[in-house]
This record gives structure tokens, sequence and C-alpha cells, in this order.
């Protein structure tokens, strides 16, 4: 990663800066406010001058960049052509130069850190920064060659060549809220990548990159509430993570690190948490301990997180008795999935599937209509007469609005039930 050498910024001489010690605004040009940023940005204008392409950029093609026409930017890792923002920028046109061309993330901390960047400046995006490699390249033949030895191929580490560039992270505070960042470096990662878990006062956020997982994993320094939400910005691959404190007290510090934090390791080495998430939540894997009856109810593409939910607890789960799913479409065409579920219940005799259609052939033998008390009190009868039970519902809002009422009205707690959001 390129640095630019630490030095105060805004510059003592600049626009930016006054006497007391705090920053002012430069006067802006008619027509060169943050609406009019906006509005340039939604007109479809090629911003960064690549015609839509992302490129990868090595340090030499970042240094050429480095006028007021002709100026990219690197921060934390992805590189911005900040040439159309200059009239734009508040602070002036000199604040945005002192990076051009170089790393400009240090001096962008330090003042405007907790800026929306990614947002600002999205469709000005060029791309990542290639990744320079730690050995030089013509150092394993100078090696054989010296030691007499110049085979035919050259054996290679699979794992050193395709392993992504790890991640990082920060964390920052309001009086009731915690927020933690992660920064992915990857351009493919969405909700379905992360995976949260709190327990016994460990926080631990796991990242699914290719192969390989990312940890952030805490002891926390003060309790939180259980319920945390996640935010992904998928074109930079930025993940935020956001708890909320029990008491309004400043934090010192985030926690003190457990077994593997801020480590990219393989995602065999990474233990048994199930990779559940959803946009208003996540799933606490500590909801299946014990656990013996495990209920699915799902409609249409709500089937997603049950897929994930339906393979760690076949797998995982020493205690689990019964596991079935009962997946509501419209018609047997709308079914996905079809085949592996028949097949998975024939091969695990665990498992049972019912689907249910609202708008069935008159071929169609199975049941049909909609989520109701009559299927629901045949579908959800327990293995053991006080055997634990969870059952998960997803689909969409109105289903398990209604689904969840259902269940209510069938006298299952709220402890039993776990609602995603489509």
């Amino acid at each position: 990663m390129l640095n630019v050498p630490s030095q105060s910024f805004p510059a003592p001489s600049s626009q930016q800066r006054v006497a007391s010690g705090g920053r002012s605004k430069v006067p802006l040009k008619q027509g060169r406010s943050l609406m009019d940023w906006i509005r340039l940005t939604k007109s479809g204008k090629d911003l960064t001058g690549l015609k839509g392409r992302l490129i990868e950029v090595t340090e030499e093609e970042l240094k050429k960049h480095n006028k007021k026409d002709d100026c990219w930017i690197c921060i934390r890792g992805f590189v911005y052509n900040v040439s159309p923002y200059m009239e734009y920028h508040p602070g002036g046109e000199d604040e945005l130069m002192r990076a051009a061309g170089s790393d400009g993330t240090d001096l962008f901390d330090q003042v405007h850190r907790w800026v929306n960047y990614e947002s600002m400046l999205k469709e000005c995006l060029v791309g990542r920064m290639a990744v320079k490699s730690a050995v030089p390249k013509d150092y394993h033949e100078e090696k054989k060659v010296l030691n007499g030895m110049l085979p035919k191929s050259q054996p290679t580490n699979p794992l050193a060549k395709e392993s992504p560039v790890s991640p990082s992270y920060d964390w920052f505070q309001t009086d009731s809220l915690v927020t933690i960042v992660i920064y992915t470096k990857q351009k493919d990662i969405n909700l379905d990548s992360v995976i949260v878990d709190y327990q016994d006062d460990s926080f631990r956020a796991e990242t699914i990159i290719k192969d390989y997982s990312y940890l952030i994993y805490i002891g926390l320094s003060h309790e939180i509430q259980e319920d945390f939400s996640v935010q992904v910005v998928e074109n930079v691959g930025k993940i935020e993570i956001v708890l909320k404190k029990t008491e309004n007290t400043s934090w010192t510090c985030l926690g003190h690190p457990l077994e593997n934090h801020n480590l990219l390791i393989p995602k065999k080495d990474t233990g048994d948490f199930v990779s559940v998430s959803s946009p208003e939540g996540n799933f606490k894997i500590s909801q299946f301990q014990e656990l013996e009856d495990l209920f699915l109810l799902a409609a249409g593409t709500g089937f997603t997180p049950m897929v994930k939910i339906l393979n760690y607890a076949l797998t995982n789960i020493p205690t689990l008795r019964k596991v079935k799913l009962m997946f509501f479409n419209k018609t047997e065409d709308d079914i996905i999935w079809r085949s592996q579920l028949e097949k998975l219940a024939f091969k695990d005799k665990r498992f049972d599937i019912e689907f249910v259609l609202s708008a069935p052939t008159s071929e169609w033998n199975g049941k049909q209509g909609h989520i109701s008390p009559a299927l629901l009190s045949e579908f959800l009868k327990r293995s053991l007469d006080k055997s634990k039970v969870l059952i998960c519902i997803c689909g969409p809002m109105p289903f398990t609005e209604q689904g969840i009422r259902l269940l209510h009205d069938l006298n299952f707690s709220k402890d039993e039930i776990h609602s995603f959001t489509t």
C-alpha cells in the first residue's frame, strides 16, 4: 500500500485552515454545490474517462495522474479520478492536489474520516490498487540458476498465489452506537458473505472471501444489545456493523482480541459458524443449541436463507431428531431446488419436505393453498411432547407477518420463532 509521508492536512498555508486551528470552506463557483455534484453523478456522464471499465492500478500508473485535469487518488486501496470533483470540493482544489497521484488515506482520515466518500465518489471509481509481490519476479529463477538447477516446470504454492488481499478494519462510536467498519478490498461482497454472532460478551464477524474467511473476533470491553445491523457497500466492498450500547458511555477500546482475530484464514479452519445473513439482521447460532425439532417455512425466494440453515443443521447438530421444510410457491415451475430437496429427503431420514402451491394445475396431487392454521397445525408436530423447537420463516412481508401471527396463535413462543426478511 502506498503511503504519503506524514504531514499536516490541511496544509498550514491553505485556505482550508484558519488561525484558530479549525477549518473553513473555500467559496465555490456558482453551480458547484453539493446538489450540483449529485446531479452530475446521476447524469450518466463518464467521470472516470474509462467508459465504465474498472482497472487494476499499479503504483507507477497512479503516480502519472498527478495534475488538476488528470488527478487520481487512492483511498483504502481504491483509486478515484477526482478531477471532475475539483471544483466541487468544499476544501478547495489545493487540498485534493496534496494527494494527487498517491495514497491519500492518511490525509483523508485526518480531516474527513467519517465522510461517506464511497457514495460521494462512486461514479469516479477507477479501480483497485494492484498488489505488489513480496518476492522479486526473478528471484526464484536466479536462485535455481545459481544452484545449477533449471527444471522444466517450476512448482508453485497455489494457496499463496490465489489467496486474496487481507482486509482491514476500524471502529468508531457515538454516545449510543459502536460501528465496526471492515474494508474487504473486494467487489463481490454482499450480505450473504457476512456472518455475525454475539455470545457471552464475545463478538465475532466472519467475512467469506472466496475460499477464505476474514475474522473479527473480540471480547468486547462493554456490553451491547443483542440486536445489531449489517450493511454492505457492494461496489467497494465495505461492511458496516452497527452495535447498540447497553449504556451510553464512552469506550476507551473496542475490547481484547480472541483466537484468529484480524486474520485471513482458509474457511475449513474457521469453526462451526453458520453463514446466514439478511437485510434485517443475522441468525444467531446459539439458537441451535440442544435443538431437537427444526421447522422451516419458506415462500418463493424466502427459501434462500433456508438452504444454509438446512445444510448446517443436518451436518452439525447431534441432538437433532427432525427437520421439516414447508415450501410455498405459485406453480410447480416456480419450485427451485426441487430435485435436490427430494434427493436429500430420500438420503437423510430426519428431513422431510412438503410443497404447497397456490395456483396448481389439475395434475398436482400435493398440498395447495396459502399459509393457514390447518396447514401449520398438521405440519408443526414435535417429535416428542416437550422437545426443543425452532421455527424459521422467510418470504414476502405479508407471508411472514401472517405466519408469525398464526404461530403465536398455535402457542409457540417468541424464542421458538426466527423470521428473516426478504
